[in-house]
Formats: C-alpha cells, sequence, structure tokens
C-alpha cells in the first residue's frame, strides 16, 4: 500500500504557493471578526447598553467579565476539539457562535438576556481568537510557524483600527440592533464560503499518528502533566502576568492620560500604541522563529516595565506618546510568544492541548486586570499606585520566564 502522500511529500513553508499561506489568509480574516466583535466590541456593547437602557456600567461590565471567564474555561478544549472534529468544522462552528451572539447582543433588552448572549459570545470567541488560530496553523506550519501565526493575528489588530470605527459609524446609521445583524451577516458571508473552499486536510508535519501511538497520553493527563511541570508552569505564569498588567494598562489609558495631555492627543497616543503593535508583529514575524524566544519574551516585558516608568514621571505630549509607542511594540508579539516557546520546549504530540491550557488561564487572569487597576486607582486617588504594580508584574515575568526547567524532548 502507498503511503499518504500529503504526510511522505516534502514540504516547503517558505513557498507562496504552499496551501498553509492560504490557511493564513483565512485565520486573519477571523482573527479580524473574532477581535472586532469579542474584544474591542465589549467598549462598545457597553457604551451602547448603558445609552439605550439606562443600566449601570458595573452591570453591563460585569457580564463582560463573566464573557472572559466562561471563555476561558471553554478555551481550555479547544485543541481537543480541533484535533477530534478536524480544523474545518472548528472554525465554521466559532463563526457561527460569534454571529449568532453578536444577533443576541443587539436584541437585548433584559439584563439576563445580557448574560446569556455572552455566554453565546464565549463559544464564538473560544473559535475565533488565539486558540483557535494557533492550533488551526500549527497543522500546516512547523519551521514558519512563528511567522505564519504573527501575520495571522495582524486581523487581531485589523478588527480594532477598522471594525470597531466601522461599527460605531453603522450604529450610528442604522441603530445598534441593525448594525449588530449587518456585522453576523458580514461575517457569515465572508468568513463560511472561505473556509468551505480553502480548510481541508491537513498535512501530518508531526508525525501525531505514530506518536498518538508511542504515548497513549489523555488530554487529561497531559494537563495533569503540564501543571507540575516547571518549564510549563515558567511560561504561562510569566505570560499571565504581563497579560494581566498590559490590559489593564490599556483599557485605563485614555483615563490615564486625558487630564494629562487631553481627549485628542490621548486618543493619538492609543492609535499610536495599537499601530505599533502591528508593525512590532510584522517586523518581528521576519526573525520570531530563530530568536531565543524566553529571552525575546523577557526583553519584551522590560521593555514595557521601561515604558511604564515613563508614563507615570514624565508628562510631556511628545514623550508620552513616544513611551506609548515602545510600549505597543510589543504588545502583539506577547500573544504570539508563548505558542512559539510551547512549540519548541515540548512535543509536538501535545501541543494542542498545552497551549489552550495556557490561553485559558491567561484569560482567567487578564480579565481581571482591569478591574484591579479601576480598585487600586480609587483607593489611591491616582493612576501612580496600579502601574507601578503593573511594573513590579512585568520585571517579575522577565526574571520568571528565564526559568526553563526540566522539558519534554519534542518529537518530530
Amino acid at each position: 500500500m502507498l503511503d499518504n502522500p500529503r504526510t511522505t511529500a516534502p514540504i516547503d513553508e517558505t513557498s507562496l504557493r504552499y496551501e498553509g499561506w492560504r490557511i493564513v489568509a483565512v485565520c486573519f480574516l477571523l482573527a479580524t471578526f473574532g477581535w472586532g466583535l469579542g474584544f474591542y466590541g465589549q467598549s462598545v456593547y457597553v457604551a451602547e447598553l448603558q445609552r439605550a437602557r439606562g443600566w449601570p456600567a458595573s452591570l453591563i461590565s460585569s457580564g463582560t467579565t463573566f464573557f472572559y471567564l466562561f471563555g476561558a474555561l471553554l478555551v481550555v478544549f479547544v485543541g481537543e476539539a480541533v484535533r477530534k472534529y478536524g480544523p474545518r468544522i472548528c472554525l465554521i462552528s466559532g463563526t457561527l457562535a460569534m454571529a449568532a451572539a453578536s444577533v443576541a447582543i443587539g436584541a437585548v433588552r433584559e439584563p439576563w438576556q445580557l448574560y446569556l448572549a455572552d455566554a453565546v459570545l464565549a463559544f464564538g470567541w473560544a473559535g475565533t481568537s488565539l486558540a483557535m488560530i494557533t492550533n488551526t496553523i500549527s497543522l500546516w506550519f512547523d519551521h514558519k510557524r512563528g511567522m505564519a501565526i504573527s501575520l495571522a493575528l495582524n486581523g487581531a489588530s485589523f478588527g480594532g483600527i477598522v471594525g470597531v470605527p466601522l461599527l460605531v459609524t453603522l450604529i450610528s446609521h442604522t441603530g445598534f440592533a441593525g448594525a449588530m445583524y449587518a456585522a453576523a451577516s458580514a461575517m457569515l458571508a465572508l468568513l463560511v464560503p472561505v473556509i468551505l473552499l480553502v480548510v481541508g486536510r491537513p498535512p501530518d508535519l508531526h508525525g501525531w499518528h505514530a506518536s498518538a501511538k508511542a504515548k497513549p497520553q489523555s488530554s487529561a493527563q497531559i494537563r495533569a502533566w503540564a501543571l507540575r511541570d516547571v518549564g510549563f508552569l515558567t511560561v504561562t505564569i510569566a505570560f499571565a502576568l504581563v497579560l494581566f498588567a498590559q490590559v489593564g494598562f490599556i483599557v485605563h489609558l485614555i483615563s490615564f492620560l486625558d487630564p494629562v495631555i487631553g481627549r485628542e492627543r490621548a486618543a493619538v497616543a492609543v492609535a499610536v500604541l495599537t499601530a505599533m503593535a502591528v508593525i512590532g508583529r510584522v517586523l518581528f514575524s521576519t526573525v520570531i522563529d530563530r530568536l531565543n524566544q524566553r529571552l525575546a519574551s523577557a526583553l519584551s516585558f522590560l521593555s514595557q516595565a521601561a515604558a511604564l516608568c515613563v508614563v507615570i514621571n514624565l508628562h510631556n505630549d511628545y514623550v508620552l506618546i513616544a513611551a506609548c509607542a515602545v510600549f505597543g511594540f510589543s504588545v502583539g508579539n506577547l500573544i504570539t510568544l508563548p505558542s512559539l516557546i510551547v512549540q519548541q520546549e515540548f512535543d509536538s504530540a501535545s501541543f494542542g492541548v498545552l497551549i489552550s491550557l495556557n490561553t485559558a488561564i491567561n484569560q482567567v487572569t487578564y480579565a481581571f486586570g482591569p478591574g484591579v487597576v479601576g480598585f487600586l486607582r480609587d483607593w489611591s486617588g491616582g493612576y501612580a499606585l496600579p502601574f507601578y504594580l503593573c511594573i513590579a508584574l512585568e520585571v517579575l515575568a522577565a526574571a520568571l520566564i528565564m526559568v526553563r526547567g526540566k522539558s519534554r524532548a519534542k518529537t518530530a
């Protein structure tokens, strides 16, 4: 019997004709809608529901926290779902869930309906965000995985830069419900046909079938082992701390800068930070696969800590904008690096389970970032204390990430 040519034929991941790059384009589109409606869209939902329904901000925001926490629980199982059902079914399921959640949020009339819509949104987020994208791309890429993930995740920034302004414009013309229905329709019309046409059966790059026979471990066993492994824990805890600090800082950035440099320049600073996240991710993608990724992570953490020191202590307009640019340069890469470290240090058969677990723990942690920063700001009367806490977390994470531990040997 002849071997499957998809398994034995040599694969050139650098070739533009390689089918994996079409998968990257699909994941870019997925990230655009996933982050535009699931992550950045939260700020729009809070503002519109507060305006239209008169509900307290705390009520709506608690729905957002519920969305993040429930979504983190679902993200744990993304790797298993991709391996069991295949990427095509999982991508379509995530798209359908996100579209359904968008329609549900637009139709919210009572607080309980918001929580139900956020529960559906959590399913959509699990199926369109980081864990799904990294798991999908890992099926097509090995040597160029870092570049592929970095390019695909530029869709996340695109969703914030372009998607949210378009959503706000639609709301002004058609109302909140009409805008959400239009966004859901656009997502279905663009993504479902593309996924059906482009996403097929991936090659067996990593010898997973053979490794499954040699190491018949369940996902539960892999997770139990990972939570006792020093190498995995240092990666996961370090990035959880940094993302807690990063999300907390970014959510409160305009509130901090507004009284210091004014609303217009504060908006410029946020725009520069976002643009630098894209630039940093694109530039980093050309070398990310050849770097010492733990060291690169530590330097990224320290650069953000230095930028935060400047933000706290210097109040010159241009210096603050420059500090936001430095902070933003590594923002995009900090969601790419964990998957590359896991790929590099742990066996391929465990990748999907490990990166899903890593992503879930990170999401649970950063869900509390904005709330803790806000609480410390109110308690202390300013942003110096919470931002110094963010600096301390970044420095601690830089030290922690350099502890490699004794990791499992990779299987080719």
